[in-house]
């Protein structure tokens, strides 16, 4: 996740990181390439031709401006709501954290508590690992006690494992008399909404935009950019390379950061920063029961946090 201070207009056209240009810029030069050949065409060996309108590719541009503008506002909702769905995680790991210090009829033994808050604070990091498909060891290994850590890993899907640990803890507290049938319950509509955002995360990893709906416009976005040029010559002549890559930027970038957001848990510079709120999380659920700081672990690099 790119994250910057509000910069100068002037420093903003130069912005390289977190910029797609420059994954843009071998198929930005193919299409001045393809202008230079437009224009030798037109100048050299077919100076006589037939005058190609501007009108189709103006017909063409506005309808690929539509469909781009709904690809980009649906990989958007998908990237807004993953966001929400782990402000979500934040907001329940707190809760529970309160509950398990203030609900009891007597306060807990500090090692009963802490057990919950490590476990709690490992649910991001297990969920993170989950979403992009990562090995989980280094990060569990370090933050669960060793037989939960290898009854987790022996699971398939670690957060759901992490999350039962959760209930037996609270079901063991109640047997034990320190929670009542109104604080069990009280932990259980947490569990249930951090369920819910599990289960929202999944959704959008298994459940792609429709390919075909991707390649169309990928195909009509790179068709477009390619015989624009040859639009163009007829009425700008020489000055048809520098229009048509910057058209072609406009098209492409689109085309290239609806990509990048639609699966918001990847590791690409706009995607999620979810090592960051993984530690945020954690942090965040560690401060209300003492235990110091995680310092600067989340702190951005080159105002990039992963």
């Amino acid at each position: 996740m790119v994250v910057r201070p509000h910069l100068h207009w002037f420093r903003m056209l130069l912005a390289w990181r977190g910029s797609v240009l420059p994954q843009l810029l071998p198929r930005l030069f193919l299409i001045f390439c393809i202008s230079l050949v437009a224009m030798a065409v037109h100048v050299h060996w077919l100076p006589i031709t037939v005058n190609l309108s501007t009108t189709p590719f103006s017909l063409i541009g506005i309808a690929l401006a539509v469909f781009l503008g709904f690809r980009n506002n649906a990989s958007y909702d998908r990237y807004w709501e993953a966001r929400k769905l782990w402000g979500q995680l934040l907001n329940d790991a707190r809760s529970m954290t309160r509950q398990a210090l203030t609900l009891p009829r007597e306060t807990l033994a500090a090692a009963d508590v802490r057990e919950f808050v490590q476990v709690l604070g490992a649910l991001p990091h297990a969920l993170r690992h989950q979403l992009r498909r990562t090995d989980p060891r280094d990060d569990l290994s370090a933050r669960l006690p060793a037989p939960l850590f290898e009854r987790v890993m022996a699971s398939r899907y670690r957060p759901a494992a992490l999350m039962l640990w959760l209930g037996e803890w609270v079901r063991q507290r109640s047997r034990e008399g320190s929670l009542d049938a109104w604080a069990v319950l009280a932990f259980d509509r947490n569990l249930g909404s951090l369920s819910n955002v599990i289960g929202g995360c999944e959704r959008i990893v298994s459940t792609p935009l429709p390919f075909a709906y991707s390649v169309m416009i990928h195909r009509t976005v790179y068709f477009f950019c390619a015989a624009l040029p040859f639009g163009l010559v007829e009425s700008i002549g020489n000055f048809t390379p520098v229009f048509s890559v910057f058209v072609a930027y406009a098209f492409m970038a689109h085309e290239a950061i609806a990509a990048q957001i639609e699966e918001p848990f990847g590791t690409e510079d706009n995607d999620l920063a979810l090592n960051t709120m993984s530690l945020m999380i954690e942090d965040a659920v560690r401060d209300l029961i003492g235990e110091p700081s995680l310092g600067d672990e989340a702190a951005a690099r080159a105002f990039i946090l992963d």
